[in-house]
C-alpha cells in the first residue's frame, strides 16, 4: 500500500432512515459517524472534496420499481463525488491523485479502481467534473444532439433552463446554430441570467403567467425541439407549440417528483399525431459512448468562456441534505455542489 497520511478515525456520512412520502423531511435521514475504512486489493481510499446533489436522487429514495436500485434503508446514500486519493492499493492511482466516482454523501470512501476515473485538477476546476464537464454536461449534450436529433436552424425550448443541465442545453444549441433558443425559469433573476449571460434569445418566468401563453409569445413560429426537465404544464405548452416533425427529449419531470397522487398527463398528447412529432425519454447512462466526443468538443468552449456555467456551492457535509432539498425547490442556479 502507498504511504498513507494520518487519517481521522471517523468519517461522517448521510443515511436514508425512512422512505419519504411527498416532500422529503429531515427525519427521513440520519447524519452519522462511521469508521474510516482501509482499502483492500484493487481499491483506493478517497477523501471527498466535492459532492453532487441531483434531482434524480429523489427517485432512489423510493422503493418503487425504477431504472436504478433504490437507496437502502439504514445505509449510506450515493452520488457523484470528486476527491483526493489518500491511500492506494492500485497500480496507476497514487496518493495525491484526484478521482471522480459515485460514492458521495460521505467524507471518505473506499472505491474500486474500475469505478474511479482519474481527473486533472489543472485542466479544469475539480467541481466542473460533477457539472459542466461531468454527468450533467453529458446529459445536456446527448439529450439535445442524439435524443432530440438537433439540427442547425432549429428553434429550441428548454424548461428548467437555469439549472445545471438546462443552461448547458441552451448554450450548446446556440453554439451549434439554433435559430432561436427559449428558456423557462422560476425567477426574474434567472430569466435575466439566461438572456444576458447564457445568450438565450428569450426567456420567461413560469410563475408570471400561463406557460403556454408565455411560450407562444416567445416562439411565435413554434418550436422544433423541447428539452423537458419539468413535465406538467411545461410539457403541455411545448406540445401546443410543436412544429411538424418536432422532437421532445424527456430528461426529467421535477414537477411531479414529490407528488403523492398521480399527476394528470398533458391534455394535448394528440398533437404528436398532427405534428408527426416524437417524444423520447432517456438516461445519460445509455450514452456514455459519447463521453470522449463530449469532452473533446465542450471542454474548449468552457476554457474559452464561450460556454458559461454557474455553480451554487454549499459548504460542509453537514449541509448536504439541505443542498439536496434546495435542488428540489429550485434554489440553485446552475449545478448544486457541496464543498467539503
Amino acid at each position: 500500500m502507498t504511504d498513507t497520511p494520518t487519517l481521522p478515525a471517523v468519517s461522517r456520512e448521510w443515511h436514508l432512515a425512512s422512505r419519504p412520502v411527498g416532500w422529503p423531511k429531515p427525519e427521513d435521514f440520519a447524519f452519522v459517524e462511521a469508521e474510516v475504512p482501509q482499502p483492500g486489493e484493487g481499491q483506493v481510499l478517497v477523501r471527498n472534496k466535492y459532492l453532487s446533489v441531483d434531482p434524480y436522487m429523489r427517485g432512489r429514495m423510493s422503493d418503487a420499481k425504477s431504472y436504478v436500485a433504490p437507496f437502502e434503508l439504514g445505509k449510506v446514500m450515493q452520488g457523484g463525488a470528486v476527491g483526493e486519493v489518500v491511500a492506494s492499493n492500485v497500480e496507476g492511482l497514487a496518493v495525491g491523485d484526484h478521482v471522480l466516482h459515485f460514492l458521495g454523501w460521505r467524507e471518505y470512501a473506499v472505491v474500486a479502481a474500475k469505478n474511479a476515473v482519474k481527473v486533472d485538477p489543472d485542466a479544469a476546476p475539480l467541481s466542473t467534473y460533477l457539472g459542466v464537464l461531468g454527468m450533467t454536461g453529458l446529459t445536456a449534450y446527448s439529450g439535445l444532439l442524439r435524443v432530440a436529433s438537433f439540427k442547425e436552424g432549429d428553434t429550441v425550448f428548454v424548461s428548467g433552463a437555469a439549472g445545471a443541465v438546462g443552461g448547458q442545453v441552451g448554450q450548446i444549441a446556440k453554439l451549434k446554430g439554433a435559430s432561436r433558443v427559449i428558456g423557462s425559469a422560476g425567477s426574474d433573476e434567472k430569466v435575466k441570467l439566461l438572456v444576458e449571460e447564457y445568450g438565450f434569445d428569450a426567456a420567461f418566468n413560469y410563475k408570471n403567467g400561463p406557460v403556454g401563453r408565455q411560450l407562444r409569445e416567445a416562439a411565435p413560429d413554434g418550436i422544433d425541439v423541447y428539452f423537458d426537465n419539468v413535465g406538467g404544464d411545461h410539457l403541455e405548452a411545448a406540445l401546443g407549440s410543436l412544429n411538424e416533425g418536432g422532437r421532445i427529449a424527456v430528461c426529467g419531470m421535477i414537477s411531479v417528483y414529490n407528488t403523492t397522487e398521480p399527476a394528470p398527463g398533458p391534455k394535448n398528447l394528440a398533437r404528436l399525431i398532427a405534428t408527426r412529432g416524437r417524444m423520447e425519454g432517456f438516461l445519460v447512462s445509455d450514452h456514455y459512448d459519447l463521453q470522449p466526443e463530449f469532452v473533446r468538443e465542450v471542454a474548449p468552449w468552457v476554457a474559452s468562456g464561450e460556454l458559461k456555467y454557474r455553480e451554487t456551492v454549499v459548504e460542509g457535509i453537514e449541509n448536504n441534505l439541505e443542498a439536496f432539498l434546495g435542488v428540489l425547490r429550485g434554489d440553485n442556479t446552475g449545478k448544486m455542489i457541496v464543498k467539503l
